[in-house]
C-alpha cells in the first residue's frame, strides 16, 4: 500500500468529533482496503436487521462489522469486474422493504423517530444498502458459476444426514387466481392525459423543469424522489411501449409524446445515451379506479365464483379465458414463485408476493374458492380477484421423493458458499484490513482478518 495511503488509513481510526459540544458522534471501526466501515453503518443495520425480523447468530458488533468487510472485499472485485445491477430492480426491493418495516413498525412518524432519520433519508439509506446487496449477489454468482447436480449427488446428500439434520419444510400452498381490471371511465383517462399536456407545457415553456414537476406529481414513487430519474437500462429492462418511445428520443430539452403503458400513462424526458443503454425520467400518472366499476368487478367475480361452485365450468377455464391476469392465465391461473421457479409458495414467500392474496389463503381449505376481494397487482394497479387453494402441504420433515427440489437447492447452495468461502479467504491474504483495538474481541468466522 501507498505510504500516504496508509498514513490516511491510520488517521481515519482517530473518532470523527463534533467540536460543538466535544462528543464523539461517529469512528471509524474497520478498514478493509481502502475502505472504511463507521461505527454508526454497523448501528444502522443492527436496527434494520431488528425490524426486518433477521436473526444475527451471536455478537452483532461482531458479526455485522464482519459481514460487511466480507461484503467489501466483494464490491471491490465487483468494480475491477465491472458489475453493474438494474436500478430499477433497486428501486422496486426498496419499496417492498420500506412498506415492510412501516407494517411492522405500525408508522412512517414512528419509523423516522426510531432510526431519527426522515423517510427521505431511511429510502436513501436502504437504496444504497440494495444496491450494494445486489451487486454483491451478482458478483457472487459470477465467481460460483454454473453448478450442475446429479440426483446421485442429493440421494447421497439425503442418506448421510443424521435424522436430527434433516430440514424441515415450512407449510407450502399452490395457489390459483383470476382477477378483473375495473373499468375506467374515459373521462378519467381524458382528465390524466390532459393533465400530462399542462405538464409537458410547463416544462417546455420554461415555467418549471421535468425534474420538479416529477417530485411533486409522478406516482412512480421510487424515482419520483430523484426527479423521475430511473438511471441507466437497456431495452429489456423497459417494458416495450416505453422503451420504443426512450429509445426514439435524441434532443434531452424534449418531452416525449404521451405513453400508455401495462403501469399507466407517461412522459419521458432523455437525460442521456450511452450505447446500448439509456438514462432518463418521466412522470407517471395512474387513472383512478371508479368505485362503481369497483363494486361491478367484485359482483361480476362473485357470480364467477357462484358458477365455478356450481360446476358450471371449471376454475382452470375460468382463469383462462376470463382473467385479465396475463402472468397466469396461460397456466390455468396458477402462480408462479418468482424465488424457486416453481408454483409452491411458503406462507412469507406468498406475502412478498401479494400481501392480499397470503391474508385470504391462510384461513383457506384446499378445493375452496375465495370471496372477491381488492388487491394492488405486480404493476401497482387496483383490480378485483378471487382465488382458489389448489394444493397445500403441510411443514414436515424433508423426503428424497416429496421435496427433491429443496434438497437439490440445499445441497448447490453448499457447493456454492464453499467455493465462496474458498474465494475469501484467498482474498484475505492479499488484502489491507485493520480493525479498531476496542472492536478486535470477536470471534470472527474467517481468522484472516487480525494481521499482526
Amino acid at each position: 500500500m501507498n505510504k500516504k495511503v496508509y498514513a490516511f488509513m491510520l488517521l481515519l481510526f482517530t473518532a470523527i468529533t463534533v467540536y460543538g459540544q466535544n462528543n464523539v458522534i461517529d469512528e471509524v471501526v474497520w478498514v478493509v482496503g481502502d475502505e472504511a466501515i463507521l461505527k454508526s453503518e454497523v448501528e444502522n443495520e443492527r436496527l434494520n436487521a431488528q425490524y426486518e425480523g433477521r436473526r444475527i447468530d451471536g455478537d452483532p458488533y461482531c458479526v455485522i462489522p464482519e459481514q460487511m468487510a466480507i461484503q467489501k472485499l466483494f464490491l471491490h472485485q465487483a468494480e475491477l469486474d465491472s458489475i453493474e445491477v438494474s436500478e430499477q430492480e433497486v428501486i422496486s426491493m426498496v419499496e417492498r422493504r420500506t412498506n415492510m418495516m412501516i407494517e411492522n413498525i405500525g408508522t412512517k412518524e414512528k419509523m423516522e423517530e426510531y432510526f431519527n432519520k426522515s423517510m427521505s433519508q431511511i429510502r436513501e439509506m436502504l437504496r444504497e444498502n440494495e444496491r450494494e446487496s445486489q451487486t454483491v449477489r451478482k458478483m457472487q454468482q459470477s465467481l460460483i458459476g454454473e453448478i450442475k447436480i446429479v440426483p446421485a449427488e442429493v440421494r447421497r446428500y439425503f442418506k448421510d444426514l443424521p435424522a436430527d439434520s434433516i430440514p424441515f419444510i415450512p407449510t407450502q400452498v399452490e395457489v390459483q387466481i383470476i382477477t378483473m381490471e375495473p373499468k375506467i371511465p374515459q373521462s378519467e383517462i381524458d382528465r390524466v392525459k390532459q393533465t400530462l399536456r399542462d405538464y409537458t407545457q410547463k416544462i417546455t415553456s420554461g415555467e418549471m423543469p421535468f425534474s420538479v414537476l416529477a417530485r411533486l406529481y409522478s406516482e412512480d414513487e421510487g424515482s419520483a424522489r430523484r426527479g423521475g430519474e430511473l438511471g441507466f437500462m437497456d431495452k429489456a429492462q423497459l417494458v416495450p411501449e416505453y422503451a420504443n418511445v426512450a429509445f426514439n428520443l435524441s434532443d434531452p430539452n424534449k418531452v416525449s409524446k404521451i405513453v400508455e403503458s401495462e403501469f399507466g400513462y407517461h412522459i419521458i424526458q432523455l437525460i442521456e445515451k450511452r450505447g446500448d443503454r439509456i438514462n432518463t425520467r418521466h412522470i407517471l400518472l395512474k387513472p383512478k379506479v371508479d368505485e362503481k366499476e369497483l363494486e361491478a368487478s367484485l359482483v361480476r367475480l362473485d357470480s364467477i365464483a357462484k358458477e365455478i361452485r356450481n360446476e358450471k365450468f371449471t376454475f382452470d377455464d375460468a382463469a383462462t379465458y376470463i382473467s385479465q391476469d396475463k402472468d397466469t392465465r396461460a397456466n390455468h391461473g396458477l402462480m408462479a414463485n418468482q424465488e424457486t421457479g416453481t408454483a409452491r409458495f411458503e406462507m412469507a414467500q406468498l406475502a412478498q408476493s401479494s400481501q392480499e392474496v397470503a391474508k385470504v389463503i391462510e384461513k383457506m381449505h384446499v378445493g375452496e374458492i375465495s370471496d372477491p376481494f381488492v388487491m394492488i397487482n405486480n404493476k401497482g394497479k387496483e383490480v378485483c380477484a378471487i382465488v382458489k387453494l389448489k394444493s397445500r402441504i403441510e411443514g414436515h420433515k424433508a423426503t428424497i421423493t416429496e421435496d427433491y427440489q429443496r434438497l437439490k437447492a440445499i445441497v448447490m447452495e453448499k457447493r456454492s458458499n464453499e467455493i465462496l468461502d474458498k474465494w475469501i479467504r484467498e482474498k484475505l491474504k492479499t488484502t489491507y484490513v485493520r480493525i479498531n483495538e476496542k472492536w478486535r474481541n470477536c470471534e470472527f468466522k474467517y481468522p484472516g482478518w487480525i494481521k499482526e
